[in-house]
């Protein structure tokens, strides 16, 4: 006969050891958020990208109010527009467009841009030129009543109103230094009635185009 070693009781059945990587998967499922931190979670999360978002649209535009009446039949009081801080520092002025600029520390203008650096501006007989050449200008509300010549320094910018006898600009008060420029009006949004994307002719090219 064999010898039978005795046994000393029953022995437990043996079971593969639970690993470190399955141990932490049991407790990554066993894990629950509560709803209010999730709802925290994601309120942080949405405040934050709106700051973001704010501070990167602010970077690039501008929003202002129309004030008086120095830019019409174009601009109205009471309109508000988008202004593309980057525009000129991405691209070239051209005579034409419609700009914003600080007038004083506390104050912004909205005029049209005629003169460039460089550029002779004249006023004749109700007609504006500029470097000899007559420009085409059809928003106006009317032709200006007063003369004079004005040569663009370096540096700075000859701006008139749409409104030409109701507007204090360059012919009043001289040149807008680069420095002072905030951008190029793109469009009115407020009031919605009134809701579109401002146009920026050459007017010296157009008048160039049209012949004698």
């Amino acid at each position: 006969m064999d010898n039978l070693q005795p046994v000393q009781g029953k022995s437990a059945p043996l079971e593969p050891p639970i690993s470190t990587a399955d141990q932490s998967v049991e407790s990554a499922s066993g894990y629950k958020k509560s709803p209010f931190a999730s709802f925290l979670l994601e309120l942080v999360q949405t405040l934050v990208l709106a700051v973001v978002l704010y501070v990167l649209i602010d970077t690039v535009i501008a929003r202002v109010r129309v004030e008086n009446i120095s830019m019409r039949p174009t601009l109205e009081p009471g309109e508000f527009l988008l202004v593309n801080k980057m525009a000129y520092k991405l691209n070239a002025m051209s005579r034409g467009d419609i700009i914003v600029f600080h007038y004083s520390p506390t104050e912004d203008y909205i005029k049209r841009l005629i003169g460039l650096p460089g550029d002779v501006v004249k006023v004749t007989n109700g007609k504006v030129s500029v470097n000899d050449f007559m420009l085409d200008e059809p928003y106006i509300a009317a032709p200006p009543a007063y003369n004079g010549v004005w040569e663009v320094p370096e540096g700075a910018v000859f701006v008139l109103g749409d409104n030409r006898n109701q507007s204090s600009d360059s012919h009043a008060w001289g040149f807008v230094t680069m420095d002072k420029i905030v951008g190029k009006a793109l469009a009115i949004y407020w009031p919605l009635k009134n809701a579109h994307v401002l146009s920026h002719p050459n007017i010296v090219k157009a008048a160039v185009n049209e012949g004698p």
